[in-house]
């Protein structure tokens, strides 16, 4: 396996983007949406192809390190789902939440995004475990 993989990575970042479409668009765009304060008129704004495309962007970054992370240490299955679920709920989590607390966000937007991150992660591990 080489440490950077195209296919491996766009379809790691596919996989999370899709839990993420699900997440917010289906599962919780309304409660999210309150949790966030915003409005229907503030929901509305914005450049979407942009909102979208750095998304993927990020993710596409996410599914780098880790693709270069498994490729690294060739581990079995179950540990490649333990590392991608570890480094969501031992980096990506904590990091939001340190931010949610100075910004005075309700822990319902938290829970909300810390499940999207786990449920992401695990997909995106899960795509990388098909790969190997």
């Amino acid at each position: 396996m080489s440490d950077f993989a195209l296919w491996p990575v766009l379809a790691g970042a596919a996989a999370f983007f899709a839990v993420g479409a699900l997440w917010y668009g289906l599962i919780f765009s309304k409660p999210w949406q309150r949790a966030a304060g915003l409005s229907n008129t503030q929901m509305k704004t914005g450049s979407m192809a942009a909102i979208f495309g750095l998304t993927f962007a990020f993710e596409v970054l996410i599914a780098m390190v880790l693709w270069h992370l498994i490729v690294r240490t060739d581990p079995p299955a179950f540990v490649v789902m333990m590392m991608a679920i570890g480094f969501a709920v031992g980096v990506m989590i904590p990091a939001i939440g340190i931010n949610y607390l100075h910004q005075r966000k309700p822990l319902s937007l938290f829970m909300i995004d810390a499940g999207h991150f786990v449920f992401g992660m695990a997909a995106m591990g899960g795509i990388f475990v098909l790969f190997r």
